[in-house]
């Protein structure tokens, strides 16, 4: 089972979210290369930031540090994930697209994310079966249980 990660994960284009989601299950921000430059996308960036973090994984060349750079920039104190060129090459080619499941979730373990635990969730039957629903005492448990909770 995949890892499933707290921050939100940018990435340059579409290939690489394909190649991120084969490793973790985890919310991205394409950038579309420089547009990383539009206002539009540093907001969303910075939004992700402010809500849930943020983890720049983008190509181990030129280009990518300096998309890296710019967001940095933007959003100081965003975390940077890594892949060495030789982990994202495949024939003349470099980047996050072609590294390995394990080559990227190495890279993102090294920027230290937070994974996000199972939530268990209950349906309308435990309501009922613990008497929250449908039955003389419903509203009295829920209140006490609100009360318990100091939700109500």
């Amino acid at each position: 089972m995949k890892k499933r990660i707290q921050e939100v994960i940018v990435v340059e284009g579409k290939d690489d979210i394909s190649a991120v989601k084969k490793a973790v299950d985890a919310e991205m921000i394409e950038v579309n290369g420089f547009a990383v430059r539009r206002k539009s996308t540093l907001e969303k960036i910075k939004n992700a930031y402010e809500r849930t973090g943020v983890i720049v994984l983008t190509d181990p060349d030129f280009a990518g540090e300096q998309i890296r750079k710019t967001i940095e920039k933007y959003v100081p104190g965003v975390k940077h994930a890594y892949i060495s060129r030789e982990e994202g090459r495949k024939g003349d080619n470099i980047g996050i697209e072609n590294a390995t499941p394990n080559f990227i979730l190495k890279a993102l373990e090294g920027a230290k994310f937070k994974i996000i635990r199972e939530r268990k969730e209950f349906t309308i039957m435990d309501m009922i079966n613990n008497g929250l629903s449908v039955g003389e005492n419903s509203k009295i448990n829920r209140q006490k249980l609100g009360s318990i909770l100091k939700i109500g």
